[in-house]
């Protein structure tokens, strides 16, 4: 069976939705941040600290292009639609849904800004962040589903009907 890759902003619930997705589709799930910390031994804040955000992007992409999923729901960092290859690997096997959130809910709901290991320019707003990267969200998605005002319950109903289609 194919991949589900979830890609979009921090805060738009794709590890969260992932993890129900998967138990509803019966598939594996995968959070590509934490293999990100597993193959650095250091957290996502810790490798953008010490290297840079140039630096951390180019590690997400190298790492990234390089997994292997397979009935896999797949969780992404909100920057890993910087890499190239790397999306070219998540989309060779699978269907890509963007988890479409406003700005403004996204600034509601992540309160962790400092310590959640954005890839994020000091003195960038969530806002400024959004504007940045929704083009390369649309240009890669197969699927986009708006989950601005839903629970990740929701979301998963809509991501399994619009797969369903």
């Amino acid at each position: 069976m194919q991949n589900i890759v979830l890609i979009g902003m921090p805060g738009a619930g794709k590890s969260t939705v992932g993890v129900l997705l998967a138990k509803s589709m019966l598939m594996q799930f995968c959070d590509t941040d934490l293999v990100i910390q597993q193959q650095c031994k250091m957290s996502l804040c810790d490798i953008i600290a010490q290297n840079g955000i140039a630096d951390f992007i180019a590690t997400e992409n190298r790492i990234v292009s390089g997994l292997t999923f397979e009935n896999c729901v797949v969780a992404t960092g909100g920057s890993v639609v910087y890499g190239e290859q790397a999306m070219q690997n998540l989309r060779k096997n699978g269907t890509v849904v963007y988890l479409q959130v406003e700005s403004d809910e996204l600034e509601n709901r992540i309160c962790n800004i400092k310590t959640r290991g954005i890839a994020m320019k000091e003195g960038t707003t969530i806002a400024q962040l959004y504007a940045e990267r929704a083009h390369l969200y649309a240009q890669y998605a197969d699927v986009t589903i708006n989950c601005t005002h839903m629970k990740p319950e929701e979301c998963v109903d809509r991501i399994v009907e619009q797969l369903n289609q």
